[in-house]
């Protein structure tokens, strides 16, 4: 199944917005794998498992504020995390 460019403005707005993003071939891919799915993607993109290991290594003490906003998880998060471990 391929459509032409000017065929694109013919697809289903999620469609579309997929195409303009990732491309044809991979929109494609997604619809054939997932179509009369809904789809939820969490907010965040790590395991918090994987973030803990990470932030053992990088938590020297005073940075969690940077750490926070780099990960995506709050000052208090962080400090709790590392004070576990």
């Amino acid at each position: 199944m391929h459509v032409g460019a000017e065929d694109i403005n013919a697809l289903n707005d999620v469609y579309r917005e997929l195409v303009e993003l990732i491309g044809y071939d991979n929109a494609i891919i997604l619809y054939t794998h997932y179509k009369g799915q809904q789809i939820t993607f969490p907010i965040k993109l790590f395991k918090s498992e994987y973030i803990s290991k990470i932030l053992k290594k990088q938590y020297g003490g005073t940075n969690a504020k940077k750490l926070a906003r780099t990960y995506g998880y709050s000052e208090r998060w962080i400090k709790e995390l590392v004070k576990k471990s």
